[in-house]
């Protein structure tokens, strides 16, 4: 690993021999980030990171013999290293991706939206920040059994009843929520709704995904839709709100702030429509997105949890959410137990 006052070291799997120039040339332009090694397959990438240890790993999906889904989970599983995802291909169809990251990548970007032609550019600049943040990153052992691991015991403090679950979460976001919602059985009754940061082009092959990894049905929320049991994930470039007749709202011209969709809208109209029945839940993620929004469940009466720092890719929004105050801070099996404890609240308007 590089010291503190060294460059970042940055080790790139990607088959095409220009793009993995374009990709260097960027990504070295300040000179504070420097490309150890280029390799062509996931058996090679692996192979080298044994070698060169490096601080972050950039991972083309569609790689020939391994693919770079494969080595996620062999690097995430042996040998823990930040990974960012690169992707020609984004949608619905991209489901290695989402399983990419909830396998421990901690993020996905399309190959389209870097604009590697400039590396001296605003874009190219943004990038590059980025990088340096998830290198930085906190990254943990994560097998591909941990989603179907044994739940432990349920923890105090949860709510005895509830009418919606409010889940946010961003920077290594999706491995979590596969943790969690993996814990809540298929006749769980309480609504869940999250608001997951994630790259444009990716929730929806996010939402593919998790359906068919999870026992609950996952599904991107519609406008006027009515809360029923199950998991409702906001769509790109809306807010998703409940209002207090029990319809899902999504606005797309309200003010998004940092985040169009925010945690802090989400989990603030959970308070507003079922009051003391409101559970938020703030995961892994950089920034503040969702701690004001739990202070507002708890203000109504309701349940907030923040996620540990020990299993936090990124300790902002859990850290923020405890700063300002939370009921419980725990692990994500234990979020997951806290939340299949809880009983349905069928009163979903109570104020």
């Amino acid at each position: 690993m590089s010291t503190a006052a060294g460059p970042i070291r940055i080790l790139v799997c990607e088959d095409s021999r220009t793009y993995a120039a374009a990709l260097r040339r960027t990504l070295e332009y300040d000179g504070d980030i420097t490309v150890t090694a280029v390799c062509t397959s996931a058996e090679e990438a692996i192979a080298t990171l044994r070698r060169l240890e490096p601080d972050l790993v950039t991972m083309d999906i569609e790689l020939p013999g391994m693919s770079g889904l494969e080595a996620v989970e062999q690097i995430m599983g042996s040998r823990p290293t930040p990974i960012l995802v690169l992707s020609s291909h984004v949608g619905p169809q991209t489901r290695a991706a989402a399983a990419a990251l909830a396998a421990g990548a901690l993020e996905a970007l399309a190959k389209d939206d870097l604009d590697l032609g400039q590396p001296g550019g605003a874009a190219a600049a943004a990038f590059r920040r980025r990088v340096k943040l998830l290198s930085r990153a906190r990254v943990i052992r994560h097998p591909r059994s941990r989603l179907r691991q044994r739940r432990p015991p349920p923890t105090r403090g949860a709510l005895r009843e509830a009418a919606a679950i409010g889940i946010v979460a961003s920077t290594g976001g999706p491995q979590v929520l596969g943790t969690v919602l993996a814990g809540l059985p298929a006749t769980f009754p309480v609504p869940v709704l999250v608001v997951q940061h994630i790259a444009a082009g990716f929730i929806d092959g996010l939402v593919h995904w998790l359906d068919g990894a999870i026992p609950l049905p996952v599904r991107l929320a519609e406008d006027g839709a009515r809360l029923e049991p199950g998991i409702w994930v906001a769509p790109e470039g809306a807010h998703l709100k409940l209002a207090r007749s029990g319809l899902l709202v999504l606005d797309r011209v309200g003010d998004s702030g940092l985040h169009r969709p925010s945690g802090d809208v989400l989990l603030a109209s959970l308070a507003e429509a079922v009051g003391a029945a409101a559970v938020a839940v703030v995961l892994t993620g950089m920034g503040r997105d969702g701690a004001a929004g739990a202070v507002k469940v708890l203000e109504a009466g309701g349940l907030a949890i923040a996620q540990d720092e020990n299993t936090s890719a990124v300790f902002g929004m859990p850290k923020a959410a405890s700063e300002l105050g939370v009921d419980l801070v725990l692990a994500p099996p234990e979020i997951a137990t806290t939340l299949a404890a809880l009983r349905a609240d069928r009163a979903r308007t109570r104020r």
